[in-house]
């Protein structure tokens, strides 16, 4: 139980008032509960004859000093003469009338208790999945993108969604019981102590063992637990990568073996469920086969101090005992449930905190510097892998201001990786990267990327409308600006002859776009923001010739006056940079202008050979 406390310390502090109530209110249902059964053992002892003692009414002495002993014994007296009384002078059945209205009454109070006490505890189970949201949402959009390169995307899904409510379900909802049944026990223990020490110890000799049994059931439930949400994350993932390779599992008529795969691995998620399921309901059964036991262990002990007058407690008090003990039962196996629940919620809890415990390498530093950009960027003997093989070796290049440089090179030989680590998607090993001399590691990331725009291959849009989308960047855009950058971009046309105009939404990643539509809205984007350095990654790839020639004459716009860096495969698009910069595994071979590369007969020419301008 120490993970789940520490838990508790985690996310519940910012709740304690609401827990304090809760308490507060467990504490009154406990003692509420005592008062109302206590009346039934004078009831019992005068009704049967068992108690025949005449009682007088005894004033307390104020004057002789408080004390909690004489103040019991006289409190007890006179509701023993009040008793006797009634019953001499009104009938024993209007003493049990009196005594049933009290006991409605008390239960009315004591009902009331326990609903306030749930009543506190729900916005602190509500409010710590939430946090917990938060934080993972947080924590996923700070993280560097290596990370996600380390991970399925799915199993992330999994555990921000399934592990998520797994813990609302099993460790929140369990809270109550946590903080309610032990309150009970102690306060049901301590009254059970009252009326008899030596049945007492007994009874709390047994409890132990009990849950010493219960424990260990639950600690095999966590490692089952655990291999069920990986499975599931494992679930999501194949789910996820169906929706979206669902173009290319139909052209390839490959549904019967992704249908395969996803049921081999159900089945085995099914079976790990199945194994779970049996053991957490065997919680139930196991916690009212060890109470039955104690029930009958205690009749027996208790029934045998009675028959050899080796205790104090006589039938009545016996009956009034056996009322607690039987209180006690129902949150002893309600706390046994809970644990069980528990130790399911923190497997997924170890989950999430893979992602919320996972160390960000893309920090800002602790006294970042200023950074601006009046003269040029610079690669200085940079060298970077993401594991083994280096991916950039000993690359110096310089960039500057207003100029527009492009990268060229096949698949493979570290152009994207290059414009990555300007921006700091990713960090270099050795060597820097400066903008005006400024080590960008020395700024803060937010400064660093405030200089630039990008353009991808892939346009990355929000299932949003037009104008969200064009204006995402930048805050309390006017609509007069976004309509300017979308004319800029040639993408006014066509969003304003859609249903809604710029008000118009584009669906799930701008499904409802074409390709040369939707790259024209993330140049429109780019154009709003207007940054000083632009980086182009395959901007004008996978276009049909219409559309590369919009997003092309868009592009031309907005590199004017604007530092580029360019990568493309398409050598038509880069002939008129001012520096092309031929990458091959990892290194810059050759440098120069379009005419000047050719005259080389090298790589360059080589590429050149391949396409015709």
């Amino acid at each position: 139980m120490k993970d789940f406390f520490r838990l508790l310390k985690r996310f519940v502090p910012p709740y304690n008032k609401y827990l304090g109530m809760s308490v507060l209110m467990n504490i009154l249902t406990a003692l509420l509960s005592l008062i109302s059964f206590a009346l039934v053992i004078p009831i019992l002892e005068m009704l049967f004859g068992i108690n025949k003692t005449d009682y007088s009414y005894l004033p307390f002495d104020f004057t002789a000093g408080f004390s909690w002993d004489s103040l019991l014994k006289i409190a007890k007296n006179d509701f023993y003469w009040y008793v006797s009384q009634t019953i001499e002078t009104k009938g024993a059945s209007t003493a049990l009338l009196i005594l049933g209205l009290f006991l409605v009454i008390t239960t009315v109070l004591r009902t009331a208790a326990m609903y306030f006490s749930a009543y506190f505890m729900i916005p602190i189970r509500t409010g710590v999945v939430r946090d917990i949201r938060n934080q993972i949402n947080t924590k996923i959009i700070s993280l560097p993108l290596a990370f996600f390169s380390e991970e399925r995307k799915g199993d992330i899904l999994s555990r921000i969604s399934g592990d998520v409510n797994e813990i609302e379900t099993s460790i929140m909802s369990s809270l109550d019981m946590l903080f309610k049944n032990p309150i009970l026990i102690i306060i049901y223990l301590m009254g059970m102590f009252f009326v008899s020490w030596q049945l007492t110890i007994f009874v709390i000799f047994m409890l132990p063992i009990a849950g010493y049994i219960m424990g260990q059931i639950g600690k095999k439930l966590k490692k089952k637990s655990a291999l069920g949400q990986q499975q599931w994350g494992y679930l999501m993932s194949q789910i996820e990568e169906t929706l979206s390779g669902l173009r290319i599992i139909k052209a390839f008529n490959a549904e019967k073996k992704i249908s395969k795969r996803f049921q081999e691995t159900n089945n085995i998620f099914r079976n790990t469920t199945n194994r779970i399921i049996r053991r957490q309901q065997l919680a139930h059964p196991m916690s009212e086969l060890l109470g039955t036991i104690a029930i009958v262990v205690v009749l027996w002990y208790g029934g045998s101090l009675i028959l050899n007058d080796s205790s104090s407690i006589n039938g009545a008090g016996f009956i009034y005992y056996l009322t607690i003990f039987y209180l006690l039962i129902n949150p002893a196996k309600d706390l046994s449930k809970s644990v069980y629940s528990i130790q399911k919620g923190l497997a997924s809890m170890d989950r999430v905190d893979k992602i919320l415990m996972a160390e960000s390498t893309i920090v800002d530093p602790p006294h970042p510097a200023p950074i601006s950009f009046t003269e040029k960027i610079a690669y200085e003997n940079i060298r970077f892998k993401y594991k083994e093989n280096w991916v950039i070796k000993d690359v110096n290049l310089e960039v500057p201001k207003g100029k527009t440089v492009a990268l060229v090179g096949q698949s493979g030989s570290g152009k994207s990786t290059m414009v990555d680590l300007l921006p700091r998607f990713y960090d270099v090993q050795e060597g820097k990267i400066t903008i005006d001399g400024t080590d960008i590691r020395d700024a803060r990331v937010h400064d660093v990327r405030q200089l630039m725009g990008i353009v991808n291959q892939e346009a990355i849009l929000f299932n949003d409308t037009f104008f969200n989308n064009i204006a995402f960047g930048v805050q309390d855009a006017k609509p007069e600006e976004v309509i300017e950058a979308a004319k800029i971009a040639n993408a006014y046309e066509f969003i304003i002859t859609s249903e809604q105009g710029f008000e118009t939404n584009i669906g799930d990643r701008g499904c409802k776009l074409s390709g040369g539509q939707r790259q024209r809205l993330s140049i429109a984007r780019a154009v709003l923001k207007n940054p000083p350095i632009l980086i182009l990654d395959e901007a004008t790839s996978a276009l049909d010739t219409e559309s590369e020639r919009l997003v092309q004459d868009a592009l031309e716009k907005l590199m004017v006056n604007r530092t580029t860096i360019v990568i493309a495969h398409r050598l038509s698009t880069i002939k008129n940079a001012d520096l092309i910069c031929v990458m091959h595994e990892g290194e810059i071979v050759e440098r120069g202008a379009h005419n000047e590369l050719l005259s080389l007969n090298g790589y360059y020419t080589k590429l050149c050979a391949m396409q015709s301008f």
